[in-house]
């Protein structure tokens, strides 16, 4: 492990593409075929492949007590370093570098034992007993190792890897065809197997497996309907995008699971769609959407909020918020009874598309949930058809518009331009800044994470209605954090209270009430559309404006209230 933290620092240190691929490729040719696919999963900044249901279950609390415990300080030892470095992996080496943690190099555990760690803490009973086996492991690693092992517990590896760079660095490394890599890669969904195919020249025995879920294709965002056409036109398919559970669902039989976006299984979740599904004439896999629904009725996101998470929701929870499966893509289909199901990633939409719409599947209708839909697609043939489709889907209520190209193959985990998602602000408020943050990543030396407020007319008081870290440039940053730290009324270990006197645009696709936030609203998906230095805290929006703002949406985009805020909808604005 203490090899492979190494080749880690020499990747992040290199900026180079081609010097990356050419390293990693040297790398990954010297592993036996017991190390290569552990390194391969752990470049991705995992302990595990992502399509494995396994999670070590270890969190900031059990971490910072290991480590304080093995360095003999106080746990605020690692809390000081982390808010030097917004990076947990280096204020653990920080720590034990400090602490003059040093064991003998031949006590450096190997890659299958770090893998065995991880193992053994997946399966531990219990916080005291998985960190116990956490400090054996970190007992015999230097600070750098450490570091390491740290960063990969907790997914946060940043060492410049793109999926597409580890690809080629195997195609390298073995002297495959790129192409071919990446095809096996789609179907496989794990890196560290398909590191091992690659090896043994096996990269055509790649098959699609069900219940080995794929990664999501994704999509890339734009605003500008012309720009959209230019792209992908001169004829573009049009799907609403929902806002709801991005599911992929498998099926062989009477054996039907569904899979998150982040890979899990949440099928125990939404036992009225594998109900629904258990009894249809094929098998395959679909990429779809989980809304909520009543009375031939999308729901807003925050009815469905009530059923995330829940491993087994009651029967008052189900009737409460029905929900359906919205299909949009076939990306596996057989004909069941013990068929074997062809793989469709590589065919172009307009067929995955057809053969979506061959299958037998129960609509919804009505207050019936637990059935399916197939998504609404329209075909534009310029920009202003478009733009007529996006305020249609907003009318739905729905968040916006899918627009693809009817020739894209589907890329699992790829944002290509195949895909366009066309979103636009619902609406923007004046808010008030009350809060900073020290960002993570590359923003870990500035305050990039801004808490915002409105006025209660009522009480006079400023209450809080969210946060964002998005919208502004480098440059406005590093300006604004200058000022932040000149105007610091209390700190609070990384949050800084500041004077309420920076006003910022603030742009957001949902509102709706929350016992969160001081104002009983929060905004979904916030982003600071700009600063307002021509404002001063006397002209920020107020609750009754957002309660204006939030009761109009109730009603519809269409019936959108403005005054105040401004809305996209309103050409006007």
């Amino acid at each position: 492990m203490r090899r492979w933290s190494e080749l880690a620092e020499r990747l992040a240190a290199t900026t180079r593409t081609s010097e990356k691929t050419a390293i990693l490729a040297d790398y990954l040719r010297s592993l036996s075929p017991e190390e290569l696919p552990l390194a391969t999963i752990f470049l991705t900044g995992r302990p595990f492949a992502e399509a494995d249901q396994r999670s070590t279950g270890l969190g900031w609390s059990a971490i910072a007590s290991t480590v304080a415990d093995l360095a003999s300080v106080g746990r605020s030892a690692l809390g000081e370093a982390y808010d030097r470095s917004s990076d947990l992996g280096i204020a653990v080496a920080d720590v034990l570098a400090a602490a003059g943690h040093a064991p003998a190099a031949d006590r450096s555990p190997t890659l299958p034992e770090v893998a065995a760690a991880f193992a053994a803490i997946e399966t531990a009973s219990g916080p005291a007993r998985k960190a116990a086996i956490l400090r054996e492991l970190l007992e015999r690693t230097d600070p750098l190792t450490a570091k390491h092992v740290v960063k990969v517990l907790g997914g946060d590896l940043r060492i410049g890897l793109r999926e597409g760079l580890v690809e080629a660095a195997i195609a390298r490394a073995f002297d495959r065809p790129l192409e071919a890599v990446k095809q096996a890669g789609m179907l496989v969904g794990d890196v560290g197997e398909l590191a091992a195919l690659a090896r043994d020249d096996a990269l055509a025995s790649a098959s699609l497996s069900l219940f080995h879920p794929l990664k999501f294709m994704l999509a890339s965002p734009a605003e500008d309907a012309d720009e959209i056409v230019a792209r992908l036109g001169p004829e573009v398919w049009v799907e609403d995008k929902y806002d709801g559970i991005r599911c992929q669902l498998h099926k062989l039989g009477t054996d039907v699971r569904l899979y998150s976006r982040d890979l899990h299984d949440i099928s125990t979740g939404y036992p009225e769609i594998v109900e629904a599904s258990r009894g249809l004439h094929w098998d395959g896999i679909l990429d779809g959407e989980i809304l909520a629904w009543r009375d031939g009725t999308v729901l807003p996101f925050i009815a469905l909020q009530t059923r995330l998470g829940r491993k087994a929701p009651t029967d008052a929870i189900r009737s409460a918020v029905p929900v359906i499966y919205v299909a949009f893509d076939a990306l596996g289909l057989g004909p069941g009874g013990g068929a074997p199901v062809t793989p469709l990633l590589g065919r172009p939409l307009r067929e995955r598309r057809a053969r979506l719409d061959e299958l037998d599947l129960p609509l919804a209708d009505g207050d019936d949930g637990g059935r399916f839909a197939r998504s609404y697609l329209t075909v534009a043939g310029d920009a202003d058809a478009l733009e007529a489709a996006f305020l249609e889907a907003r009318a739905r209520r729905n968040e916006g518009l899918m627009v693809k190209d009817p020739a894209s193959i589907y890329a699992p985990g790829r944002r290509g331009l195949g895909w366009l998602k066309m979103k636009k602000a619902l609406a923007t408020i004046d808010c008030v800044v009350v809060g900073v943050e020290v960002g993570h990543g590359k923003r870990h030396g500035v305050l990039s994470d801004y808490t915002f407020a409105i006025r209660d007319t009522a009480t006079g008081r400023l209450v809080n209605i969210g946060k964002a870290y998005s919208g502004l440039t480098d440059a406005e940053i590093a300006e604004m954090t200058r000022w932040f730290e000149a105007h610091t009324i209390a700190s609070f270990g990384r949050y800084r209270q500041v004077e309420p006197t920076v006003v910022v645009e603030i742009a957001f696709d949902v509102i709706v009430r929350s016992s969160r936030h001081g104002s009983g609203f929060s905004l979904r998906f916030p982003r600071i559309a700009r600063l307002r230095p021509d404002k001063t805290a006397d002209e920020i929006d107020t609750v009754e404006t957002v309660t204006a703002l939030y009761e109009g949406l109730q009603h519809g985009p269409e019936h959108l209230v403005t005054a105040g805020a401004r809305s996209s909808m309103d050409p006007s604005t």
